[in-house]
């Protein structure tokens, strides 16, 4: 009996994807499959097997080293791993022991770029068929399921923004490896702060117009292609979609724009705030809305008019007010993300809401009777793990409704209001996870120490750093 068989981890739905599968790997001639899980930071990770070996151990999983999950965004480990319990207090974490990839056959596709080339999105568990409780599309999944037996389903809609460069030098020479390497050169595609011009799109549109055809074909949602505010600054918004495939989305297609851009001599990046002059911060607005399984009815729609949302919907929204400042580790995981969260600018500074306003941090849409109402969370960085961003929106808003919240006025003067403020820094969010008990209780102890471990080392290499400013405000005064 094969892993998968003997521990009942395929639904029928997979199964059935998993013939699918095999079929297509034949009939495309793919000589390659790619098997990757989304890591702690929304990073893809895993390893490429020949695709004849890949079909034959479909049901059996892949081993992977359990290092992959104690690196820090410099890839450095960051836990003792062969000491007792690896720093995780797990006897299965020690001595960078393995821990099984079992494919989700659902996620299967074609890489358009990559020639006789599949790829498929995996599930990480234990010799003994346990979820592996570090894996962040297995906590997303918990949240779903805790969302699917109330008989709902999640819905989100991706609005990500991004910069796309012209890589001028890649930094190769060996004195240029590291943890981290030297970052490459780049230059501009355009100027920017031509918001939304036919001018500047056309400038951007070579690159833009090889991102769109394979992110089509790679069969993602794509709704639109923008410039943006700043200097080679762009968005790609995507449709709303159910469950598992919103996040599965968001790190396909992070992955795939990295890939392309760089085999057509570009650089992208989903980071913040890069450190280049005149550049603009960029956003992961979040659109969200729950549906009634049964009838995929939208649970937010009013049905008085003069109301934004619903009962449900109102309580819900206050949820995520409510738990927002310890969310921000979730929805904001860099310490540049922070850069980002200023007054009077188009990023929130503080826990409120709004009816059509940009300047808060959750945007209401909608009013009643209409079948788009949502709410969109402004607050996102574009480097945020989705299966985290998304998991803390459905167990925020679950909160709210259980103690039935309210979410108080609109906030029309967003910079004005009284309300408590978003954390300044990566290392308020880690406090703020950490003296909110909720989280802890819904992504369970060993998560949250674990995550604060990583972010903390990452906090703590970024402080060991004498920075520009530094020697700057100090060097010739002192």
């Amino acid at each position: 009996m094969t892993f998968v068989a003997r521990h009942a981890l395929w639904s029928d739905e997979q199964k059935d994807a998993a013939a699918r599968m095999r079929r297509l790997v034949e009939e495309k001639n793919l000589e390659v499959i790619r098997l990757a899980f989304p890591d702690q930071h929304g990073i893809l990770r895993g390893k490429t097997i020949i695709a004849s070996e890949a079909i034959a151990s479909l049901e059996s999983g892949c081993s992977i080293t359990t290092t992959m999950l104690a690196k820090d965004t410099s890839h450095r480990t960051v836990f003792p791993v062969f000491t007792s319990g690896g720093g995780f207090g797990m006897k299965e974490m020690e001595g960078a022991a393995d821990v099984l990839m079992v494919v989700d056959p659902t996620t299967f596709r074609v890489l358009p770029w990559a020639p006789s080339t599949g790829s498929v999105l995996c599930d990480l568990y234990f010799n003994d068929g346990r979820p592996v409780p570090f894996a962040t599309r297995g906590l997303y999944r918990k949240a779903l399921n805790e969302l699917a037996s109330r008989g709902h389903d999640f819905v989100a809609g991706l609005e990500v923004e991004f910069h796309i460069f012209k890589l001028d030098d890649p930094h190769m020479r060996p004195e240029d490896a590291g943890q981290p390497g030297t970052p490459p050169s780049v230059s501009l595609l355009s100027h920017g702060y031509q918001y939304l011009t036919e001018q500047r799109f056309d400038q951007m549109e070579p690159v833009l117009e090889i991102l769109r055809r394979d992110i089509v074909a790679l069969g993602l949602p794509l709704r639109s292609v923008e410039v943006e505010y700043g200097p080679s600054q762009c968005e790609f918004t995507f449709a709303p979609k159910k469950g598992m495939e919103p996040a599965d989305n968001m790190v396909l297609f992070r992955s795939a724009v990295k890939q392309i851009a760089r085999r057509h001599g570009y650089h992208a990046t989903f980071m913040c705030r890069p450190k280049l002059p005149n550049l603009f911060a960029s956003g992961w607005h979040l659109h969200q809305s729950v549906v009634s399984r049964a009838s995929g009815d939208n649970l937010f729609i009013a049905r008085e008019n003069g109301q934004p949302l619903s009962e449900f919907g109102r309580f819900y929204l206050a949820g995520l007010l409510d738990h927002a400042r310890a969310a921000t580790l979730f929805t904001t995981p860099t310490i540049n993300g922070y850069k980002r969260y200023r007054s009077y600018s188009l990023a929130p500074d503080r826990a409120i809401w709004g009816r059509d306003n940009r300047g808060v941090m959750i945007r209401v849409l909608g009013g009643a009777g209409d079948a788009a109402t949502r709410l969109e969370n402004r607050v996102g960085e574009p480097a945020a793990n989705p299966y985290l961003y998304m998991a803390a929106q459905i167990l925020s808003g679950l909160d709210g409704v259980d103690r039935k919240l309210d979410p108080g006025p609109s906030a029309d003067t967003p910079y004005e209001t009284e309300a408590p403020f978003l954390p300044k820094s990566l290392r308020d969010a880690v406090s703020a996870v950490r003296e909110d008990s909720f989280f802890r209780e819904k992504f369970g102890a060993e998560f949250i120490d674990y995550y604060a471990h990583i972010k903390n080392a990452e906090i703590d290499r970024f402080l060991a750093e004498v920075t520009d400013w530094e020697h700057r405000e100090y060097f010739e005064m002192f």
